[in-house]
This record gives C-alpha cells, structure tokens and sequence, in this order.
C-alpha cells in the first residue's frame, strides 16, 4: 500500500470515529481520546504490515550482486584455506 493511499484512509477512519462519537453524544475529550486511540492503533497496523512485507521479500538481483562483490573484497579465508598457526624459522 502506498503512503498516499495509506493517509487518506487513516483520514477516512477517523472520520468515522468522530462522527459516531459524535452521534453517540460523546464529550470532546472522549472524542479526541478515541481519534488518537484509532490513529495509534492504525499507525502500528501499517508499520507491522510494512516491516512484513520487506521481511517476506526475496533479494533483487542488486542484493545479489552487492553480496557477491563484499565476498569478493572480504579479507576472511575460507576455513579450508586457512594456515596453520606454527612458526617456522628460517634457519
């Protein structure tokens, strides 16, 4: 969901929130209690949703490529490739 989509709807949502605080007689600090309550709860929804959706995506070719070439120029050793740790002189 884009942003813009995401704000006009929040928009619309507290639209009704207020309306039916409205027509329910409820006082303006009641009111204002349930928008932000609403918006609170609308605004975690999306961050939840959002972090999902890029949790849940497989690597792009570009992600693919970056991890390849900081293979490349990484300065670790492949554990079969590793040297000894003795010392040996030069006599």
């Amino acid at each position: 969901m884009s942003l813009p989509k995401f704000i006009v709807g929040m928009i619309f949502a507290l639209a009704i929130v207020v309306a039916w605080s409205w027509l329910g007689g409820a006082s303006v600090g009641t009111t204002l209690l349930r928008v932000i309550l609403c918006a609170v709860a609308i605004q975690v929804g999306y961050f939840v949703l959002v972090y999902a959706m890029i949790a849940r995506s497989a690597p792009t070719p570009a992600d693919r490529a970056r991890d390849a070439e900081r293979k490349l120029s990484s300065t670790e050793v492949a554990e079969g490739e590793k040297l000894g740790s003795a010392r040996r002189g030069l006599h």
